[in-house]
């Protein structure tokens, strides 16, 4: 029997080169206490960055799992940080920790927008499912779904005071709903395209919402219930009459609306952008609007306050009184909304703007963070109580990442090195620490090499050029004019002593190293390429690469053949052809013998280089396949493809090894270090990422196996969801959704309760594996359920059987009896009591279990109730008998007491000078 093949592990690594994901917002956050505008946090491709915009340095990392993060929002308190991701989960993250103890899973696709309220006890939450979902963060569990959008639900805010909540969507609508009823109650159809953002104004009586052109239109919200309270009876009858007969008259659509609050829209601001609005938010206060497009340009409006409002009313009305004493008429001035929100100023950033935050300070200083589509964070400050207030920049977050697709990888010889170029910038990371060695700019690369002695770089242009590099200085030593076209591919030679170029213009040049002597450089001679050989072909070359032994040279051709050549005479050898697409990338092995091609085909084939015959062809990615490279020394070889993936093949028994995910964009390439340890990435997303070889072996039955568990999971969970039984599809529904997790969950209660009914049989037998949980059986049942997150309780119940119901029933009134964890027990019976109520009621077995129940849940409600007050009561007690002690005063008491005493030094402060003056 044969040895084995023994393969070795790539572990993810470290991700570094992206500075901010345009995919989510940016946001303001408190750190260590600090100063809330010093610090901003970012979505990073499935983690959450916090900057120090000061110092220009990463502080934080939220780690995240797989999916990318689309939405965050800090928590009132600034302690949390509430995370949405592409997969519709949502995490609440301590700031001060790093960890994440919440979790939240209800939707099906991507969140887009996420807000607290105000005391930070509720987090609603809309997606690109059409739902919106209310949790309660504090217990840690859904509250409701709530249905009725047709499209993306872009913007959801609270309004505190009605209980009320209203969206916007992409439908066009927005939607005002009654969290105490859970229904939506109004309408809104004044716009004609998508609603991409709105703001309260003016302490929730105003709306203002931006859509698809360039109006901010204005609403007025008027609660109709505070106005009625006021009028006498008669009144109220005869407008409630009037109402009635008004509604008769405009039909149905307006009758329960009207009984909670009236919007009427106001007037309309207009913006400079011709285009959708993509932010719009305001200061904490409200005082500041701040709206951006898909431009550069940033908008800002002032809202005005209501004092100099009616003062500039008052003196519009005198004028026109007096012009109307002197020629005639009626002397009347009407209020506009120009009047309460005016233009301040607009901000030109370097780049499209994807996201912002903003802070109002009390002396009128606004700070703003700006997210932009190129990998850049900016902020800017802004004095808005002048005249003509002027932007200033602070900061702007650029090295640590490429501000477009990295489009070439190279390591140095000594793998210490890492070379990455894009349109604009070459970049050389040290592997080691990730930091950024050199920055130099140079065009559009599309190849790159290290040059032996890794003391310069070459690097091919989509211009057709090579670029020379010097590393010791960051300087360009030379531009050499090598095609007409793209330069699609540079390879080093492997007695090192020249390189070989393929471009668009149909040839394949060859170039020698050279050392000559240049004016600037006095002192020592500088490194050049002279051309030496042509090699004319008919198509555009997409692929060079000299064989080890340099006897062979492959060249890929735009007619999706790979043509072979003598290296020395430059005759042609073979031609490799089966790909039905171009051949996009290609390597051969360490000892000459195979060559391996990736082609926009989706497939991979191993050729030989004897006589040019395919061994094997292999579906490898399912879009084009974009790098291929050898491991040094072996026949292993990794592929990137555009669906995300990277993939490691054996040549020799053409199996796939192992799927490296993680990018969430197309990977455009791939490097792999002289001594194989390390595997370079690079994507759409503009992150770099690093994969090392661990020292664990992978066994190939095993990660079938385990591929094949993950898509069963995957079916699993996206298969049809749990109904609750006897409740009609509505605009309400269930919060949480069925997921692995959930399903898990549901297994292990059954589990505990097959456990549960057997040692009621037999207790002896199963005494010991009781004992091994370290709980009795019953307790053991009420164990499990309380290690089920609170955000999955509901649905693991509801995914339950319910055979298994009435032992629970039975077991949750010994519980009760016994006073076990009450509110988790009655939180649970409720529940089942709920979505099982005709199948319970109508089980005469459990009439005597259900009476037992409705006992035991009153008088144990009851106490827990009293020892509350009692604590409550208590607690008072002491705060007084301390305070009168000792003279203090606590919480709000104290906070009042010190911002009286700073206001009395600062007029004590106000007086001194102006006495000095």
């Amino acid at each position: 029997m044969g040895l084995t093949r023994q393969y070795l592990r790539y572990a993810a690594g470290p991700v570094f080169g992206v500075i901010a994901s345009p995919k989510a917002n940016v946001a303001f956050v408190t750190l260590r206490g600090g100063e809330r505008a010093r610090y901003a946090a970012v979505g990073a491709c499935e983690q959450v960055f916090v900057w120090d915009l000061r110092t220009a340095e990463k502080v934080l990392v939220l780690e995240g799992k797989k999916h990318a993060v689309t939405c965050l929002r800090p928590s009132p308190d600034g302690v949390h940080l509430a995370v949405g991701y592409e997969d519709g989960s949502i995490r609440v993250f301590s700031l001060r920790s790093g960890d994440s103890h919440v979790s939240f899973n209800g939707h099906k696709s991507a969140v887009s927008v996420i807000r607290y309220d105000d005391l930070g006890a509720r987090l609603v939450s809309g997606s690109r499912d059409t739902d919106v979902i209310v949790w309660d963060v504090i217990n840690e569990c859904g509250l409701y779904r709530l249905r009725g959008h047709k499209d993306d639900v872009t913007q959801a805010l609270f309004l505190n005071k009605k209980n009320l909540l209203v969206t916007s969507s992409k439908d066009s609508f927005v939607k005002w709903w009654d969290l105490d009823t859970q229904h939506c109650f109004k309408t809104m159809v004044g716009h004609r395209s998508e609603v991409w953002g709105m703001v309260l104004l003016n302490q929730e009586n105003r709306l203002l919402t931006g859509s698809a052109d360039s109006e901010l239109r204005a609403w007025d919200i008027s609660y109709l219930e505070e106005v009625e309270v006021d009028e006498p009876q008669e009144k109220k009858k005869k407008s409630l009459d009037d109402d009635d007969d008004k509604n008769e008259d405009e039909g149905p659509n307006e009758t329960p609306e009207e009984r909670i609050l009236g919007c009427k829209k106001v007037g309309s601001v207009l913006r400079e952008g011709r285009d959708r609005v993509v932010s719009l938010t305001t200061d904490p206060r409200s005082n500041i609007i701040v709206c951006h497009g898909l431009d550069a340009t940033l908008e800002i409006f002032s809202v005005i306050p209501e004092e100099e409002v009616q003062k500039k009313m008052e003196q519009r009305l005198n004028k026109a009184r007096k012009k109307a004493r002197s020629e005639g008429g009626t002397g009347e001035v009407k209020r506009k909304l120009s009047d309460e929100i005016q233009r301040l100023t607009s901000i030109k950033a370097s780049f499209k703007i994807r996201s912002l935050d903003c802070l109002l300070s009390p002396q009128g200083e606004m700070k703003m963070v700006l997210l932009l589509q190129n990998n850049t964070v900016e902020t800017y400050t802004l004095k808005t109580k002048e005249d003509n207030p002027v932007p200033n920049k602070t900061s702007h977050l650029t090295l640590g990442g490429h501000r477009t697709d990295v489009r070439t990888l190279a390591f140095s010889s000594d793998n210490i090195a890492l070379l990455s170029a894009s349109a604009e910038t070459a970049k050389v990371w040290n592997r080691a620490t990730l930091q950024v060695v050199r920055t130099m700019e140079c065009e559009y690369a599309l190849c790159s090499l290290f040059v032996p002695g890794d003391r310069q770089i070459i690097i091919g242009t989509k211009s057709g050029k090579l670029q020379i590099f010097d590393l010791a200085s960051g300087s360009l030593l030379e531009t050499i004019d090598a095609h007409q076209g793209a330069t699609w591919a540079v390879c080093l030679s492997p007695d090192q002593r020249g390189i070989v170029t393929g471009g668009a213009d149909k040839t394949v040049k060859f170039w020698d190293f050279e050392l000559i002597k240049d004016k600037k450089l006095v002192s020592c001679p500088r490194l050049t390429a002279k051309h030496t050989r042509t090699l004319q072909l008919d198509e555009d070359v997409l692929c060079v690469r000299y064989s080890p032994d340099q006897r062979l040279l492959a060249v890929s051709l735009l007619d999706c053949t790979v043509k072979i050549f003598y290296t020395d005479t430059l005759k042609f050898f073979l031609s490799l052809y089966g790909h039905k697409f171009p051949v996009l990338c290609l390597d051969i092995s360490h000892d000459s013998t195979l060559i391996a091609t990736g082609s926009a085909d989706r497939n991979v084939k191993v050729w030989g280089l004897d006589f040019g015959d395919c061994h094997r062809s292999m579906f490898a990615h399912d879009d084009s396949v974009m790098f291929l490279q050898f491991v040094p020394k072996t026949h292993l070889f990794f592929t990137a493809g555009k669906d995300r993936k990277i993939k490691q093949w054996d040549a020799d028994k053409f199996e796939h090894i192992q799927t490296l995910e993680g990018h969430h964009g197309e990977v455009w390439c791939v490097a792999v270090s002289p001594n194989g340890d390390y595997v370079a990435s690079s994507a759409h997303d503009k992150s770099l990422r690093l994969w090392q070889r661990s020292r664990e072996p992978i066994i190939l039955d095993e990660e079938k196996e385990m591929e094949r568990e993950a898509e069963f999971e995957e079916t699993l969970a996206n298969g049809d969801e749990p109904v609750v039984p006897g409740e009609a599809r509505g605009e309400a529904e269930l919060a949480g959704r069925k997921t692995v997790e959930t399903v898990k969950a549901a297994e292990r209660i059954m589990e505990a309760l097959e456990l549960y009914r057997e040692e009621s049989r037999k207790l002896q037998e199963h005494k010991a594996a009781c004992e091994e949980a370290g709980k009795e059986p019953s307790r053991y049942v009420l164990d499990v359920i309380r290690k089920v997150r609170s955000s999955e309780l509901e649905v693991s119940l509801l995914v339950l059987p319910f055979s298994y119901v009435p032992d629970l029933l039975t077991l949750f009134s010994t519980h009760l009896q016994q006073g076990l964890e009450v509110e988790l027990v009655c939180r649970c019976l409720f529940y089942l009591l709920r979505i099982h109520f005709g199948r319970i009621t109508s089980n005469q077995m459990l009439l005597s279990v259900i009476d037992d129940l409705r006992t035991h849940t009153i008088t144990k409600v009851r106490e827990i109730r009293d020892l509350l007050g009692f604590n409550s009561a208590g607690l008072q007690f002491l705060q007084r008998e301390t305070e009168s002690r000792e003279n203090m005063m606590f919480f709000t008491a104290a906070a009042d007491t010190f911002k009286e005493k700073k206001k009395k030094k600062k007029r004590k402060r106000e007086r001194a000078v102006l006495t000095v003056t």
